[in-house]
């Protein structure tokens, strides 16, 4: 399949860090939840995260009619302006700190300051909306942080392969598709585990390479 997306490569992500505390190194792993608008990013922060989630939304105006691309989610009321954050524990010595980033383009100069540090990325993607995931893979591909894809099984949308979506958004090799709820908690962190598996693996080829 043909790409229809540039990919320029770009400096190597900032790896997890380790805070000291008790017997052993506590290790926080900053995330990034991103997508286009209306795919579930503050739902999926706010399900998994132990914690009470900071959000930011506001409710949508008559000042974004034309600016904000309501197709397909006609019925959503709100929308993030700054970010979502959340945090979970994955195991003990190890917590993932979450951040949701707004959707709409005129919001994209958040990006690059949410993405410093950051081990990977969620990228939500709606298969009503498929085409409004490019901007974020573009993103990350270009930054050479790893992601995973994750389809957000909307209620009476068409179900799809995970192989189909991985070719339909020309997706390089190995990079992982997951099928989630964004609702349901445990959907949400089994989606989080693959991409902490998935970035590992990158992290230690890497590291190989640079042997």
């Amino acid at each position: 399949m043909d790409s229809a997306r540039s990919r320029p490569s770009s400096a190597t992500p900032t790896g997890p860090s380790e805070i000291p505390g008790g017997d052993a190194p506590f290790v926080a792993l900053k995330i990034l939840i991103a997508g286009g608008f209306g795919v579930g990013k503050t739902t999926l922060v706010g399900s998994v995260s132990e914690i009470r989630p900071l959000r930011t939304e506001e409710a949508l105006t008559e000042a974004g009619s034309g600016v904000d691309d309501l197709g397909g989610v006609e019925r959503k009321s709100t929308t993030t302006v700054a970010m979502d954050f959340g945090r979970i524990t994955i195991r003990e010595g190890l917590a993932l700190y979450l951040f949701g980033t707004p959707g709409q383009d005129r919001f994209w100069f958040l990006w690059d300051e949410l993405a410093q540090g950051a081990l990977g990325a969620v990228i939500l993607a709606d298969t009503r909306r498929l085409q409004d995931s490019f901007p974020a893979i573009d993103f990350f591909e270009r930054r050479e942080i790893p992601f995973v894809v994750a389809v957000n099984r909307f209620q009476g949308t068409r179900q799809y392969l995970c192989e189909e979506i991985a070719q339909a958004l020309d997706l390089d090799a190995g990079t992982p598709v997951v099928l989630c709820d964004a609702r349901i908690r445990t959907s949400g962190k089994e989606v989080l585990i693959a991409l902490v598996e998935h970035a590992s693996r990158r992290y230690q080829e890497q590291r190989v390479r640079a042997s």
